[in-house]
């Protein structure tokens, strides 16, 4: 079943229960093999159906719907323009009507036309979060971008679950920003801003030292900038230039010293090279401001056990376990492995074995998930390979994934 018909459902579902509206045995037996046509997905022999129903009935509304639904799932767009735009005038308040017709514009790349219908339908049924779906993706063709993100908005909270309306709202605010870029770089082409964006863009697709480029154009021009010299320490740190990184955190701190996520990522910069007291000192300053921190309770772990102090390190190491579910899970299985040499260094044997077990068991748990992704990566490789070769021998379809 395609998409409308499946949204066109419930409006045939209905429309059956209309049948007593009209006369005619003739009639009455085309509607009901028209019907049962539908059901079948034989739509050609249904639009014959319905379509010798509106002769039989001219002011019959929910024959022409029908009729518009057959020739919808056909393709005749053309045809099932007009029999919706009938169905709309014998019966304007008829659900459904007005929804199909600006579907039916739309497929037909009159995108106003879709606009316009849509608008009706929603008006008329303000609930219904399909309306707002097509009628966002119709602004979307028509280059509204802005109307469209906030109807299928509307969309997504009435069905927050709906992929097809989470995938056209993801789509249309993606098109919506990129107009906002296009406008701001026209206004202004030598602004900061236009380098901090071009910089992002840079670094989401992984193109590291033209996104470095950016950045430090970016802050020529306004170098005490929050968050510039952040954004580039992370860069540095992805390619792992840890020094500079190192460098570009701290002079983050100098223009915003409360920013908690730089101290952080300086902190673990830090203990990187090799300097467990500088780090230790800014990992306490987190844990003061978000003492339920895991990862700060992990990083200030590490930091006193490179120094030595093994009591503090259980302590913090401790802090991770005793909250497992928030816990990542590398971060889980290391916190295990670090207590048992911090307890066998503190000589408490029975603790160090128990740390111990739990380490072992993630680690079988971990080799086994990993082993599970690169077997399912295995077969769908052989599946698409099979699919390449021309054989189906040994393939499923359902190991075939698009």
């Amino acid at each position: 079943m395609t998409n409308s018909m499946r949204a066109g459902a419930a409006v045939f579902a209905a429309m059956t229960l209309s049948l007593a509206i009209a006369s005619g045995q003739e009639f009455e037996s085309k509607f009901k093999q028209g019907s049962e046509a539908m059901r079948q997905g034989q739509f050609g022999e249904a639009a014959a159906a319905f379509e010798r129903c509106t002769t039989l009935e001219p002011s019959f509304a929910e024959a022409f719907m029908n009729l518009g639904l057959a020739r919808l799932e056909l393709g005749q767009y053309d045809a099932a323009s007009k029999a919706f735009t009938r169905t709309a005038q014998l019966k304007p308040a008829l659900r459904g009507a007005h929804l199909f017709l600006g579907i039916t514009r739309y497929r037909m790349n009159d995108f106003a036309g879709a606009v316009a219908a849509l608008r009706r339908e929603a008006e008329m049924d303000p609930q219904n979060a399909t309306v707002w779906m097509w009628l966002g993706v119709a602004q979307l063709g028509d280059g509204k971008s802005e109307q469209a993100a906030a109807n299928l908005d509307k969309a997504a909270q009435l069905d927050p679950k709906n992929v097809d309306i989470l995938y056209h709202q993801g789509r249309a605010h993606m098109l919506m920003s990129r107009e906002i870029y296009e406008r701001m770089y026209r206004a202004d082409p030598n602004s900061w801003r236009v380098h901090e964006v071009l910089a992002e863009a840079y670094n989401q697709s992984d193109r590291w030292p033209d996104a470095v480029k950016e950045f430090e154009e970016a802050l020529r021009l306004k170098p005490n900038e929050p968050g510039l010299h952040q954004q580039l320490g992370e860069i540095y740190w992805k390619q792992n230039r840890l020094d500079m990184a190192e460098t570009e955190f701290g002079n983050e701190l100098k223009i915003d010293p409360f920013n908690v996520a730089a101290v952080y990522k300086l902190g673990v910069v830090s203990l990187e090279r090799s300097k467990p007291e500088a780090a230790a000192k800014l990992l306490k300053d987190v844990l003061s401001a978000y003492p339920n921190s895991i990862e700060a309770h992990y990083q200030l772990g590490r930091a006193l056990a490179q120094m030595g102090d093994d009591a503090g390190a259980v302590t913090q190491f401790s802090a991770v376990v005793s909250q497992p579910k928030r816990a990542d899970a590398d971060v889980l299985k290391q916190s295990y492995y670090q207590l048992a040499h911090g307890y066998r260094k503190m000589h408490k044997m029975d603790e160090a074995r128990a740390a111990m077990d739990s380490f072992q068991r993630l680690q079988k748990e971990s080799e086994a998930r990993q082993q599970q992704t690169m077997d399912a990566k295995l077969k769908r490789a052989g599946a698409v390979a099979a699919v390449e070769r021309g054989t189906t021998e040994e393939v499923s379809p359902k190991d075939v994934r698009p």
